[in-house]
């Protein structure tokens, strides 16, 4: 695997620890004294913070795991007690935070691929197979933790005057962060980078006296100078992507509109309520790339305009509309934020709908129909007892050359994350008429299905079907030759 295809996967691993963050803020700022005032539940939701760099290392050793294993997750428990207690031993001063638990995480996945099914002489045949994983993780990682005991505080020096170069410098900081943050999600990259700012930047000493670490943990452990690499989202996710959406609605082709116009509501309105852009932005992405680098830049401006303004607010999940309510309590001028919202709506639905009208992009319901791909409709008498899921799963599975052709499935919030054998024979037409956003292909035969939030339970059912399943039932788009 290459290296860019390497950072999406390590991208899609980090997403199994971070989906407990919204559970884990709503019982924090619930047990609040402005809200439930019930400390247990605060406390609940402050474990989980407390101990990210643990659930780091569990849960990105699960998501390298061939097969997702629980033995992948007691090892990158393991590796990551093992880390902490040899780098604090050799210098007290060291504090690698997530990325200890990164680091975990990482050996102890490809750690279970390696041992998870080796068979030991008969004498040690307890450890065999799974067993042997984590003692084997805990042998690697006492060497890299003795390895780190001297060379981290190096390492991390710089990687604070890293993080300080950024949040000292202010706007620029903000705006370079936020252009990037949305210029990577086409590599999956995003949640990389926004691991450091919202999990490793800066620290805070809460009210017990606790230590805490990142833009989001310090927001809801009540800093008031956190938020800063998450406020300018909510302008641009609640208000500027939905406004773009009707922007690309109103300048669809009529006869279009009443196909096009459900799509684009629907994902106008998950980015509105719940921050979730990916369908919405993977419309026009590829499309009109012009647009989409606006985008970015908007998304930029948005976080250096909200702090510069003295608005700052911070979000569990994403920076929608529940995330909004939710943490408006702990917010500080969050009025603003929706006025610049409101300003941002006018601001996207101008520059989407006159650059479509002027520069003729070929965004939804105005792009020329391709004929190499003809829709198929299949009646629920012809599914063969499938659901809609299982069929649909079979379909993809048949549209990039059935399951010989798959090496790694893996999905993410939005999209199915494969690895073939060969991705030249996957027709794009083909996966777009089985209602995909889109698909990437990054590098060697690595490829990106977004299909929306059904991807991880479509992903599950592709890994059920065995390749001595016949799929010549299962019906598919048909390519017609141009």
């Amino acid at each position: 695997m290459n290296i860019l295809g390497y950072m999406q996967k390590l991208g899609k691993a980090l997403m199994l620890p971070i989906a407990v963050l919204p559970v884990a803020a709503l019982l924090l700022r619930l047990g609040q004294p402005d809200l439930l005032g019930i400390p247990f539940i605060a406390e609940a939701g402050n474990a989980i913070f407390s101990n990210l760099p643990l659930l780091f290392a569990m849960g990105i050793a699960v998501g390298i795991a061939v097969d997702g294993a629980g033995a992948a997750a007691l090892a990158g428990a393991v590796g990551f007690f093992i880390l902490k207690g040899t780098t604090v031993t050799l210098d007290p001063s060291i504090d690698m935070s997530f990325f200890g638990g990164i680091i975990s995480g990482i050996v102890a996945g490809h750690t279970y691929n390696r041992f998870h099914a080796v068979s030991l002489p008969a004498v040690l045949g307890f450890f065999n197979g799974k067993r042997l994983v984590p003692i084997m993780t805990g042998l690697f990682m006492l060497g890299i933790g003795w390895v780190c005991g001297y060379i981290w505080p190096g390492i991390q020096n710089g990687i604070d005057l890293f993080g300080h170069a950024i949040a000292d410098s202010g706007s620029i900081g903000q705006f370079v962060y936020g252009t990037l943050n949305r210029a990577l999600i086409p590599f999956g990259l995003h949640h990389v980078l926004n691991s450091y700012f919202w999990f490793g930047l800066g620290d805070f000493t809460n009210a017990a006296g606790e230590v805490v670490r990142g833009d989001l943990h310090r927001f809801f452990a009540g800093d008031p100078n956190a938020g800063v690499f998450m406020t300018g989202f909510f302008p641009v996710m609640m208000f500027g992507l939905p406004a773009a959406a009707l922007a690309m609605y109103l300048t669809s082709n009529i006869e279009r509109r009443v196909q096009i116009g459900g799509m684009l509501f629907s994902v106008a309105v998950t980015a509105f309520l719940t921050g979730i852009t990916e369908p919405l932005e993977f419309m026009f992405m590829f499309l009109a790339p012009g647009l989409y680098a606006v985008h970015a830049l908007l998304t930029g401006v948005s976080l250096a305009l909200t702090t510069s303004m003295g608005a700052l607010i911070g979000f569990g999940f994403s920076a929608g509309l529940f995330d909004l309510i939710l943490n408006w309590g702990l917010a500080t001028n969050p009025w603003t934020v929706v006025i610049i919202g409101l300003a941002y709506s006018v601001i996207y639905f101008c520059v989407f709908y006159f650059s479509i009208k002027m520069f003729n992009l070929k965004t939804p319901g105005r792009e020329p129909l391709d004929d190499s791909a003809v829709s198929c409709v299949v009646e629920g008498k012809d599914k063969h007892d499938l659901t809609d899921i299982e069929y649909k799963a079979r379909q993809y599975t048949k549209a990039i050359g059935g399951f010989d052709n798959m090496v790694v499935i893996d999905a993410c919030i939005t999209r199915l994350r494969l690895t073939l054998i060969d991705s030249s024979i996957v027709n794009e037409s083909v996966i777009k008429a089985l209602g995909a956003s889109g698909m990437i292909r990054i590098g060697g035969d690595n490829i990106q299905i977004i299909i929306g939030t059904e991807a991880e339970i479509i992903a599950g059912e592709m890994r059920k079907i065995g390749s001595n399943e016949n799929l010549s039932r299962i019906n598919i788009p048909a390519v017609t030759q141009s």
